[in-house]
């Protein structure tokens, strides 16, 4: 229990908590896009697979881990114009849609990665993303160690915070995209063209989704595995929800599920008395205590769920 308490422990766990928090983070920001136009998208886990693949096999082919998450951006981006083509073009069920691409995900990056890399008992690993130690504030005595020596796409993720803070709520086109998710009636009749604006915003999710599985892969490892995503869509579908579709507040719950995460892991690495199967859980009670809305009551955008017939 000492060791908990220690400022060591404290440090290192804040840290970790912030690089756990990213993958969920950029996910959960790209489902509120989506969700704000009315487009519930199910399908971050498998996108945010795609993208954990796809950012491995660029930097694998390239040696520039940046290549591999431009990759992982554009394959994000496939994955949810195909999400997008079935949801807001023909119409089918979105949870439904949702699902498919989940486990249309589990199967193609299972195949592909055998197909290229052959059936290995060692992951193939690839050159990843480093940390870089910020001049001057990351000599800063505890701040500096938890927020200023991480890597570059963690920041990229905490400074899409306050832009997508400044795009839903003082721009015209952040505007265009609530009217279409609470009044698509309302946004037609004014010359918004709703579907439009919708598959902008799904496709905007999937890039963003991408980015948090390439995270995965070239931010935290350096390699691809089986299902490395983990439930981390799901999560972040729940931190949309616990951030009451806020940027705002999807930090704040993203950050929530990061020190829960992080937690379960350190206290299994403490050494404590407690069944590992009960820490790695955790995260994932955590999610089912805040789609119940036990946190508070959320209300979503009035059309979220709904096609929008013209």
């Amino acid at each position: 229990m000492k060791d908990i308490l220690n400022m060591t422990f404290i440090i290192a766990l804040l840290s970790a908590s912030i690089r756990l928090s990213v993958p969920i983070l950029f996910a959960a920001l790209g489902g509120m896009y989506s969700e704000r136009s009315g487009v519930v998208n199910i399908g971050l886990e498998g996108i945010m697979l795609v993208g954990a693949f796809a950012g491995v096999v660029g930097s694998y082919f390239t040696g520039s881990y940046w290549i591999g998450a431009l990759v992982a951006i554009v394959s994000g981006i496939f994955i949810s114009a195909i999400f997008a083509l079935i949801t807001v073009k023909i119409k089918i069920n979105q949870i439904v849609s949702g699902v498919a691409i989940n486990l249309l995900a589990v199967g193609l990056t299972s195949f592909f990665y055998r197909a290229l890399f052959g059936i290995t008992t060692v992951p193939i690993t690839v050159k990843a993303f480093e940390p870089i130690n910020i001049p001057i504030l990351s000599n800063i005595p505890i701040i500096g160690e938890i927020f200023f020596k991480q890597t570059v796409l963690v920041y990229i993720a905490f400074l899409l915070v306050p832009i997508s803070y400044y795009i839903f709520y003082k721009t015209s086109v952040g505007l265009s995209i609530r009217t279409v998710g609470e009044h698509p009636m309302a946004a037609d009749t004014v010359g918004i063209p709703v579907n439009k604006v919708r598959t902008i915003c799904v496709l905007v999710s999937g890039a963003l989704a991408g980015l948090g599985g390439c995270f995965l892969s070239l931010g935290q490892f350096n390699m691809f595995v089986d299902n490395m995503v983990s439930g981390r869509g799901f999560i972040a579908v729940a931190a949309v929800i616990f951030g009451k579709w806020n940027p705002k507040g999807v930090l704040m719950a993203s950050l929530i599920f990061g020190i829960a995460d992080a937690l379960q892991i350190r206290i299994q690495m403490s050494g404590l008395n407690i069944p590992y199967q009960f820490l790695l859980m955790f995260p994932y009670l955590l999610t089912v205590v805040a789609v119940t809305g036990i946190v508070g009551r959320t209300t979503s955008p009035n059309a979220l769920g709904r096609p929008y017939e013209k």
